[in-house]
């Protein structure tokens, strides 16, 4: 009856602590998957846009420079993670990455806050330009493959 209490509660303890054992994390993307374009548009069609669309796009596009930009040196498209870098996937590592994430994303919280109240004082022949500026380097990102 001893022998029987004995295997039983082993048993449990062995269970109970594959339960809770650490799993090992996996890497996190550089880049995220979630940023992306999903139209890139001429000057006619932005002149034919609401100024408020506008601001939207300008916000938008910023976004994706601003999480995208910053890694260039290590990706250019999501998928690239700290171990396909190289770069050991332990705790200190990924708390940077989240770390680092964490500031982007307060950024550009307090960023659009601002392009939201200033934006609408700005022209919107400054704004299509910027917004086709902010084109053209999300499509140079493409080729930037290129010149490594």
């Amino acid at each position: 009856m001893k022998l029987k209490i004995f295997i039983i509660s082993f048993g449990l303890c062995l269970v109970t602590g594959t339960g809770f054992a650490q799993k090992k994390k996996e890497a996190k993307s550089i880049i995220s998957e979630k940023i992306s374009i999903n139209k890139y548009h001429n000057k006619q069609e932005l002149d034919r846009m609401q100024k408020g669309e506008l601001i939207d796009l300008y916000t938008e596009r910023n976004k994706v420079l601003v999480r995208t930009l910053p890694y260039i040196a290590f990706a250019t498209k999501p998928g690239v993670t700290m171990t396909t870098l190289g770069i050991p996937n332990d705790s200190d590592n990924r708390k940077g990455l989240d770390d680092q994430f964490e500031n982007t994303d307060d950024y550009l919280e307090k960023s659009t806050e601002f392009h939201n109240v200033y934006l609408p004082y700005s022209d919107t022949k400054n704004l299509i330009a910027a917004i086709l500026f902010y084109e053209e380097i999300m499509k140079s990102l493409h080729q930037y493959s290129e010149f490594r």
